[in-house]
């Protein structure tokens, strides 16, 4: 088991691309706390399918994009397991709306969502990572970022400085046996797709677009970034760090 008795503290563990890592994470040996900030079920849910399987996770409670709530859910987890040896920044929202119309209010939520909770977690789980002399760091970025997309100036912007967060905090705590990389998924078909895209034509629209625009011609599903995941949270990627490792079947290659 490649995370063999690891702490692992997954943001938006409860669905779509975060379930799946809690659920690959618990697999490889590691003990997961599932970070949620809507319906406490989807949570549990999460966890009770780890412990079926033998593992062990709990459900965490916090918005990641504020402070104190962060540092409380990292000394819970502390706590009960010790520290946080894994950390992965997945809590994202992205709305689309036309950039003249963001208010500054939306514009700061996206910012402190995205970008903000990557600095406050990081840097609530740092000192137990310093004084081990280890630690994993992964972030998540957006397949939007290469491409500039349109009506979503917010998140785009977000997604961006995620990767500029990744490159510079590698250098920060690279000394301390401490890796910092970022992941960035495609178009991801997710729970939360298909609450913003009820439309079955307008789905298939996506499908086909999708399919004659990436190098492998299929959906992305959640299951699919999973390798990523478990390759930057394992000791397999000690020597990378400060990169970012797309994962969206070929659509963008860099």
């Amino acid at each position: 088991m490649r995370l063999k008795d690891k702490v692992a503290l997954v943001t938006g563990g409860s669905t779509g691309i975060g379930r799946e890592v809690c659920l690959a994470f618990a697999a490889e040996g590691a003990r997961v706390a599932v970070n949620y900030i809507g319906p406490e079920e989807k949570a549990k849910e999460v966890v009770s399918a780890i412990e079926a399987a033998g593992g062990h996770a709990m459900a965490v409670f916090a918005d990641v994009s504020d402070e104190g709530q962060v540092n409380a859910m990292v000394e819970a987890v502390g706590r009960a397991w010790g520290g946080v040896d894994i950390l992965v920044n997945n809590a994202g929202i992205y709305p689309r709306k036309e950039w003249h119309e963001i208010t500054g209010d939306e514009w700061d939520r996206v910012q402190a969502v995205n970008l903000k909770s990557c600095f406050l977690t990081s840097k609530a789980v740092f000192p137990h990572m310093k004084d081990k002399g280890y630690g994993k760091i992964i972030n998540v970025s957006s397949v939007t970022f290469w491409r500039g997309q349109k009506g979503f100036v917010h998140y785009v912007a977000s997604k961006g400085g995620v990767v500029g967060f990744t490159r510079a905090l590698s250098r920060e705590v690279g000394m301390h046996g401490i890796t910092v990389n970022t992941i960035s998924p495609g178009a991801v078909l997710t729970e939360q797709e298909l609450l913003d895209m009820p439309d079955a034509a307008e789905r298939e629209k996506t499908r086909l677009y999708l399919e004659e625009e990436q190098a492998i011609p299929r959906r992305q599903l959640p299951p699919d970034m999973v390798g990523a995941f478990l390759f930057l949270a394992s000791s397999d990627s000690d020597f990378t760090t400060g990169q970012t490792v797309n994962v969206d079947g070929g659509w963008v290659m860099h």
